[in-house]
């Protein structure tokens, strides 16, 4: 906002501006539509691109067709998906962390 006070009430839950580089942030996936007429791109961009400037890592997928949900079709639908479960497969079972935690 052009307005201080609206900006900085604003900035006291944004996520954008309370990313930290001493946050200890897990590796982030990010994903976004290049034609979602909902959430313009530029948010998923920006975010990843502080992240990274901030020494996290992240993952970034941009579907170039799609819409608001992701998928222009059930093939893109079904490459968004496989993306996710890997995401998630290496950060809930095959992160070393993870599995110290569980005690195996």
């Amino acid at each position: 906002p052009d307005i201080a006070e609206e900006r900085a009430w604003i900035a006291e839950y944004s996520p954008y501006q309370r990313l930290s580089a001493d946050a200890p942030y897990p590796e982030v996936f990010i994903h976004t539509s290049t034609k979602d007429d909902r959430v313009h791109p530029g948010h998923a961009r920006k975010a990843a691109a502080r992240l990274e400037e901030l020494g996290h890592q992240v993952l970034f997928y941009e579907n170039t067709d799609g819409g608001h949900a992701a998928g222009a079709n059930l093939r893109e639908s079904a490459r968004r998906l496989a993306l996710e479960y890997t995401y998630l497969t290496r950060r809930l079972i095959d992160n070393p962390q993870t599995t110290e935690a569980q005690g195996n």
